[in-house]
């Protein structure tokens, strides 16, 4: 018996050349390595360059993922595009890409914060398994650092900018074959003040900065990020112990630590790349995705678990057989 799923044809992803330290942040704010090393497991993350826009970051993470699908622009006919560091208030970042890369159908941006690749993934699934599109681009990219307020320890030693994308392809497939599996989303408004911009276009006129009130997220993170993963691995009808990858979004090591324990994952079979590129919010989980599938431990036929929680509050998993 087939059905259509959405299966993952490429994966790329892309980082500014820019690396921030944290010796180097230790000279901007009061920090220094083995504070945030002990709190967070981040080393080191990149800065978008003068001039570069997340536009720029994302065409480069779609062109890679396209050449590892063997597609080119003029295959893809559906671009979402999450991010929360959009080139312009309108129009949507994604249609500079889609202009860039030559490409057909729809393209459109999606704000999930941190939570927007997943968010993406799930849209994007929609489109293709119910026949509106063929070929999607599914990016998250942000610039985040240009949100920060770089005298705020709390938050200026955890962001940095990156992009990653994945081709999704609408294709018949066997019941134990490739494909996304289920996807989960959700989001509750009333923790909006835990993580936020105390900026925007309607409310102040103008883009802010980041603001989070970091004991709280975590809290919150482990919990919701779990019953997210258990929702999600319980519909697919597996259990944690099928799960051969499990990719997190890249917020904090202690966060995806707790989670997978809590889980009952082994750390050997998480992927993680906080330390090297900090949080990337949506770009995050493709980033990261990448990075595994580049050094052979994403193989095809892995199930593969994906999750992010993100301002708003948004949270969401999903599960995908490679």
């Amino acid at each position: 018996m087939t059905e259509t799923r959405s299966v993952v044809a490429g994966v790329g992803s892309f980082l500014p050349e820019r690396i921030l330290t944290n010796a180097e942040l230790s000279t901007m704010v009061d920090t220094s390595d083995e504070w945030i090393r002990e709190r967070t497991g981040i080393t080191e993350r990149r800065v978008a360059a003068e001039g570069e826009t997340t536009s720029d970051i994302s065409v480069k993470a779609a062109k890679a993922a396209l050449d590892a699908a063997g597609m080119t622009g003029a295959d893809i006919d559906l671009i979402v595009l999450a991010t929360t560091t959009p080139d312009y208030t309108f129009p949507a970042t994604a249609t500079q890409v889609q202009a860039q890369l030559g490409a057909g159908g729809a393209a459109f941006d999606l704000q999930a914060v941190c939570s927007g690749f997943v968010f993406a993934l799930a849209t994007a699934d929609n489109f293709l398994v119910r026949g509106q599109a063929q070929n999607a681009l599914v990016i998250g990219a942000e610039t985040i650092t240009r949100l920060i307020d770089w005298e705020d320890r709390g938050t200026c030693v955890l962001f940095g900018d990156g992009a990653g994308a994945v081709v999704l392809s609408a294709r018949e497939v066997e019941e134990d074959g490739p494909g996304i599996l289920r996807t989960y989303i959700r989001s509750d408004g009333q923790f909006r003040t835990l993580l936020q911009t105390d900026g925007g276009p309607s409310a102040t006129g103008t883009v802010g900065h980041l603001r989070m009130q970091g004991n709280q997220v975590f809290r919150h993170a482990v919990n919701k990020i779990a019953e997210a993963i258990e929702t999600v691995i319980e519909r697919a009808g597996v259990t944690a112990a099928d799960i051969d990858w499990f990719v997190p979004h890249q917020a904090n090591q202690r966060i995806l630590d707790s989670v997978a324990n809590k889980l009952g994952i082994p750390p050997e079979r998480v992927v993680t790349t906080v330390a090297t590129h900090g949080n990337t919010s949506a770009a995050s989980v493709p980033l990261a995705m990448d990075v595994a599938v580049k050094d052979g431990r994403i193989k095809p036929g892995d199930l593969v678990l994906v999750e992010a929680l993100g301002g708003g509050f948004t949270w969401g998993a999903a599960l995908i057989r490679v």
